[in-house]
C-alpha cells in the first residue's frame, strides 16, 4: 500500500512564515480596530480634519461680521447725531434758500 502525502495548505505556510508577534491576536485586533478607527468610521481622521477646517473658517467669518457690526453702529451713532448732515449727503435735501451742486468724481464713477 502507497503511504499517500498529506497536502499542505498555502494559506497556513504563509501564516507560520510571518513574524510570531504578528500572528498575535491581540496585535490583529489592534490593527483591526485601528484601521477601522482611522478609515472606516464615522467620525475619522479626515472627517475630522475637513470639521477643523469649517470651525476654523466659521470663526474667521465671526470676527468679519463682528467687524461689521461695528462698523455699522459707529455709523448709526454718526448718522443719528448729524441728522441734517445725513439727510443733505443721502437724499440732496436743502433749505428753500439754498442751491445744491453735485460735484461727481471720476475715481468714485469708476468703482
Amino acid at each position: 500500500m502507497a503511504l499517500r502525502k498529506k497536502k499542505q495548505d498555502p494559506v497556513a505556510a504563509l501564516w507560520y512564515k510571518l513574524p510570531p508577534y504578528v500572528r498575535n491576536r491581540y496585535f490583529l485586533a489592534l490593527v483591526a480596530f485601528t484601521v477601522v478607527m482611522v478609515f472606516i468610521d464615522r467620525h475619522d481622521v479626515m472627517t475630522q480634519f475637513k470639521l477643523n477646517r469649517t470651525v476654523h473658517r466659521l470663526e474667521d467669518d465671526l470676527t468679519h461680521y463682528d467687524q461689521l457690526i461695528d462698523d455699522a453702529e459707529a455709523e448709526k451713532m454718526d448718522m443719528e447725531q448729524n441728522k441734517e448732515r445725513f439727510a443733505r449727503e443721502s437724499y440732496y435735501m436743502q433749505k428753500d434758500d439754498e442751491d445744491v451742486f453735485i460735484i461727481v468724481d471720476d475715481a468714485e464713477k469708476e468703482q
